[in-house]
């Protein structure tokens, strides 16, 4: 632990120096930017922006990159708060209370949530990464294929607590993002499903196109029926945040930092399942989960806390065994091999100086966008009053360009297109949205994990062999009951207060 802080220590000198902070702020900057655009998500970012670091030492190259990383997982917030259109799968849940809060005229109260949230999160996961890394390390890298799968189950399982009001259409949302996952090559025989002769499709449906068209594009299409009404805000100060907003948050908080923490150190997963399962689970221990998904700050700040803190659990594998746990971890592998470093054990001994300013500069990254965040988060929440008819027009630009800067294909924007409508379709027949793109993205990752599983094990029963992945499914039996349980008492309830 003592040799931890004198590490730490000489990592923060290596940090706070003047270039060393410079490229951390024009990485969290370029980060948020782009998180700001659909369609460029940080790993796209950090793909893109890696041959900047051609000329740079390595430990300022890799801190810039990593700011792209956390800065981008915070831009993408401000366009789920504000015109409902994620530019990732993580951003999906922020939109369920965050643009509701926006239509109050409490979007600064949302940003502000996230930003606060943001920030804990990415400090408590360095913290993590710094001290506690490499012993937490070994027990997450126990997850085989069983344990991943059972893992994503249960994230599955909570998907139940996002139906919203009518279970069999919330069973409908779920089926529909069980087909749109099954379009592509099988992982395992390579048979195409569903490509309909299609050459674009092969690869499958991407997440980010979807959900631009059935968030972003099917509110501009519900919005354009009545521009009198659509995207105007009530008037309630949305630049504070009242104390009875700020209790709740703090232990949303806390236990997003945890959870988000965790998860970033199984390879496998996205940041997605964190803030997923965070969702269902400040739902769940609310005492009012009736009022999720109407403007809640703490669905946002366990979320968005949650997919932040993610981020330094996730770089644990990658710097104690050279594991990348995500497609934009990955990415940041490739820069250190292209800087002449290859992560794993022997980083901390041959290169000491960049692991330990990279993880020291974490610090000045989430303190340099807490900075950033919260006194522009007023300016921001200003686009909410933004006219529809002036805003409209310009989502729908900017919606169009993230879905062709997916592939650089003009297929991207007749995905938009095509999903937008169905959106609009799903929308006017109360159907939830979020179930089906939040179980697009788990789907896949389930199938990989259980044909693998399947093929190790020569069978099921590999899944009941390891004690993790049985409490795991047992886990999700659990929620999946008390979740119907809870379902059939609102009917009853809503029935009896009707007759009344």
């Amino acid at each position: 632990m003592v040799e931890a802080f004198s590490s730490l220590y000489e990592g923060i000198l290596i940090a706070i120096t003047p270039e060393n902070i410079l490229y951390c702020f024009i990485g969290c900057m370029v980060g948020m930017l782009v998180g700001v655009l659909p369609g460029i998500g940080p790993s796209e970012a950090t793909a893109l922006l890696i041959p900047l670091s051609y000329g740079l030492d390595s430990v300022t190259a890799i801190i810039m990159l990593c700011g792209i990383y956390y800065g981008g997982m915070y831009g993408g917030t401000i366009t789920s708060v504000l015109i409902n259109t994620p530019g990732e799968a993580a951003s999906v849940i922020t939109c369920l209370d965050g643009y509701p809060l926006a239509m109050q005229g409490r979007a600064g109260v949302a940003l502000k949530v996230a930003a606060v949230g943001s920030f804990v999160g990415g400090i408590s996961s360095t913290f993590g990464l710094a001290l506690l890394g490499p012993a937490v390390a070994d027990f997450a890298l126990s997850f085989g294929p069983s344990e991943l799968f059972a893992l994503l189950v249960f994230g599955m399982s909570t998907v139940i607590g996002l139906m919203g009001k009518s279970l069999i259409r919330g069973l409908i949302a779920v089926c529909i993002g069980l087909s749109l996952a099954l379009v592509g090559m099988d992982p395992i025989s390579g048979t195409i499903r569903y490509g309909f002769g299609i050459r674009e499709l092969v690869s499958g449906l991407d997440v980010v196109t979807l959900s631009m068209g059935l968030f972003g594009l099917s509110e501009i299409l519900v919005g354009m029926e009545n521009l009198s009404v659509a995207g105007k805000a009530t008037a309630i100060n949305s630049s504070k945040l009242l104390p009875e907003e700020v209790r709740p948050t703090v232990m949303s908080i806390i236990r997003g930092s945890f959870l988000g923490f965790f998860m970033g150190l199984i390879p496998g997963t996205s940041s997605a399942v964190p803030a997923l399962i965070s969702y269902s689970m400040e739902k769940n221990l609310s005492k009012h989960p009736e009022k999720f998904g109407t403007g809640v700050p703490e669905g946002v700040a366990g979320p968005e806390t949650a997919n932040n803190s993610y981020v330094g659990g996730a770089m644990i594998p990658l710097f104690t065994l050279g594991i990348p746990c995500s497609p934009t971890i990955a990415i940041l592998m490739g820069a250190f091999m292209m800087h002449g470093m290859t992560p794993g054990p022997t980083l901390f001994i041959t290169n000491p100086d960049v692991i330990w300013g990279t993880i020291a500069s974490m610090f000045v990254g989430n303190i340099i966008l807490l900075i950033l965040n919260l006194p522009l988060a007023g300016m921001w929440a200003k686009l909410a009053d933004v006219p529809s008819k002036l805003l409209y027009p310009v989502v729908l630009i900017v919606a169009m360009m993230g879905a062709y800067t997916v592939d650089n294909s003009v297929f991207g924007i007749v995905v938009m297109l095509i999903s937008g409508v169905i959106g609009y379709v799903l929308k006017k027949l109360d159907i939830p949205l979020a179930p089906t793109i939040l179980v697009f993205v788990l789907a896949d990752m389930m199938e990989q994990n259980l044909l693998q599983s399947l093929k190790i094990n020569s069978g099921i029963g590999g899944l009941f062999k390891s004690t993790t992945a049985l409490v795991l499914l047992i886990a999700s039996v659990v929620v999946i009951t008390f979740s119907l349980i809870a379902e059939l008492k609102n009917k009853k309830s809503a029935l009896l207060t009707h007759d009344e």
